[in-house]
């Protein structure tokens, strides 16, 4: 996301306070310069009087001149600088005739006249005023500016957010059709127990990933209880033919990295290794820390890319190679998620190894979860993550069922994709 140059100004947070202050400051400050001045020239005591209350004068003139550019401040350009001109002007001679009566009052009779007073006294108001002026319309278009570019960053970031989380719920729903047909399946042959042990199984992954913001972090373990409660589907489709395998680093379960990044990666490899080979296929899943980036590592042992056929051509911008073929929205979807969360401070790696398999290695910049232990998702979630996880214990597998799956409804139920 583009940061624009302009940083929070706690000062003017306060634009009233920091009116007065500024006022306050600006001609006090010019007073103390010319009464010093004045003392520096052993000029008479008389004169500080004048200075006191040209300093006053001054004061509240810009006082009505703030209101009024407050008001042409938004107007447009033609009609803001020539008021600004001829108010400015009109300000000027009354300035220099104030300063000009009192000058005249307190030194008495003098051979100077007034005109010659005003004409001599011209240029010092002009130029406090032209600079009050100048400084206070380059003050509020500033102010302007940055508010305008702190709304486009909030607009900013909440696309950036609408567009990450619209890439969650973009997740290919590949894995509830097929088991949702299973479960058909299961319900056409009367085996109850299996089915409502997948539909539990089904309602406790569903559930946990409602619960989980969709462009927010969690911790790599909590990844991988997402990734178990999903394989726990899977795992009564295929059974002994999903073998899987985690090689989690315990320092690497702690870092963070977006909400269910992992298991398309997953669903893809159940997709096009597991399901079309007789004997399955070994999933694993690999994690560790290489300096301050987090590496994952998600391969299988199916026929790989070159050896599947019917799918679509992955973008040249996964492979760099025109000839790749593609594995459906996962892959593209990851990769969008990534750049929009870090931008170039990722990478996404796909291999395929001429004898077969398929790997997909990612590598973030190592975020951990908060200091206090607490991971980076809400409490409430992680509490009911621990009870989806009991639950999913409890519920009855195959094996476990007095009427097992036959044969020939394994086949079918493994072979639905």
């Amino acid at each position: 996301m583009a940061v624009l140059p302009f940083q929070p100004t706690p000062f003017f947070a306060n634009k009233n306070r920091a009116f007065w202050v500024l006022q306050l400051a600006g001609w006090g400050g010019a007073f103390l310069l010319r009464a010093m001045a004045a003392i520096a020239n052993q000029q008479p005591p008389s004169l500080l009087l004048q200075l006191l209350i040209s300093a006053i004068t001054g004061f509240s003139i810009t006082l009505v001149l703030s209101v009024i550019f407050r008001e042409l401040i938004n107007r447009k350009p033609l009609v803001t600088w020539g008021v600004t001109v001829i108010v400015l002007m009109l300000s000027v001679g009354l300035y220099t005739f104030i300063d000009a009566w009192v000058l005249q009052l307190i030194r008495g009779g003098t051979e100077t006249s007034f005109t010659q007073l005003v004409i001599g006294l011209f240029y010092l108001p002009m130029t406090l005023l032209g600079a009050w002026s100048a400084l206070y319309y380059a003050i509020n278009f500033f102010l302007q500016v940055e508010q305008q570019a702190d709304q486009l960053e909030r607009l900013e970031a909440q696309a950036t957010s609408a567009q990450l989380a619209m890439l969650r719920y973009q997740l290919n729903p590949h894995f509830l059709f097929n088991t949702l047909n299973s479960i058909s399946t299961l319900v056409l042959l009367k085996q109850t127990e299996p089915a409502n042990a997948m539909l539990i199984r089904l309602s406790s992954f569903l559930r946990h990933t409602l619960m989980i913001e969709a462009s927010g972090k969690v911790t790599l373990a909590q990844e991988v209880e997402t990734l178990n409660l999903y394989l726990g589907i899977e795992r009564m489709r295929f059974e002994e033919r999903l073998r899987t395998e985690f090689a989690i680093d315990p320092d690497a379960a702690k870092a963070c990295l977006p909400a269910m990044l992992l298991q398309p990666l997953v669903e893809n490899a159940i997709k096009y290794a597991v399901s079309p080979q007789e004997e399955g296929a070994k999933i694993s899943i690999a994690a560790q820390l290489v300096g301050q980036r987090l590496r994952i590592t998600v391969s299988d042992t199916g026929p790989g890319l070159q050896a599947s056929e019917g799918r679509r051509r992955l973008p040249d911008a996964l492979t760099g190679d025109r000839q790749a073929v593609s594995t459906g929205v996962g892959l593209p979807n990851i990769r969008d998620r990534l750049a929009q969360a870090y931008g170039e401070e990722h990478a996404f790696e796909i291999r395929t190894p001429p004898t077969g398999g398929f790997t997909v290695i990612i590598e973030l910049p190592h975020e951990e979860a908060n200091e206090d232990g607490e991971e980076p998702t809400p409490v409430a979630l992680a509490n009911s993550n621990k009870k989806l996880i009991a639950a999913d214990q409890e519920a009855p597998s195959p094996a476990a069922t007095p009427a097992a799956v036959s044969a020939t409804t394994q086949r079918q139920i493994g072979t639905q994709t």
